[in-house]
């Protein structure tokens, strides 16, 4: 409900390819940075036209992304990654011998309890996954991974 936000999620992915100079051996990473937009709340925002229709999809994308949370916990055979742009393209983070880490933003106002509350429950619920521990991922000479 910030005047001043984007009302979008933003995603920088950083890949990083690295050679060992003695043994020619490569290994690659990638650092998917996303700054998630808060859901919003349209009866207590207003929000009317494009921005209602930006909630909405803002919404929705959230919803879609602690359906992937839940099957990643329950350890489901189908995890819905498909289900939104933002679970497609944090897929490859959220798999298994990945490593995630969540950094939570909250309201110290009384006003903003009820959305504040809200966003850590949603991460008490990314830190209930166990993705198990990360895999080092090796290249063949030459080869460079695609973004």
């Amino acid at each position: 409900m910030n005047g001043q936000s984007s009302r979008s999620h933003a995603l920088l992915a950083v890949t990083v390819t690295g050679t060992n100079i003695r043994t020619n051996r490569r290994t690659t990473g990638k650092l998917n940075l996303v700054d998630l937009a808060g859901s919003e709340r349209v009866w207590k925002s207003g929000a009317q036209g494009e921005r209602l229709k930006e909630a909405q999809n803002i919404n929705r994308s959230l919803l879609a992304l602690g359906d992937v949370i839940h099957a990643l916990r329950v350890k489901q055979n189908h995890i819905p990654f498909r289900n939104s742009k933002l679970t497609y393209l944090l897929q490859d983070s959220l798999r298994k011998g990945n490593k995630t880490v969540m950094v939570v933003q909250v309201s110290p106002l009384a006003k903003d309890l009820a959305e504040s509350m809200c966003s850590l429950k949603f991460a008490k619920r990314v830190c209930k996954v166990e993705q198990g521990p990360a895999t080092q991922y090796l290249l063949a000479p030459g080869n460079v991974p695609s973004s």
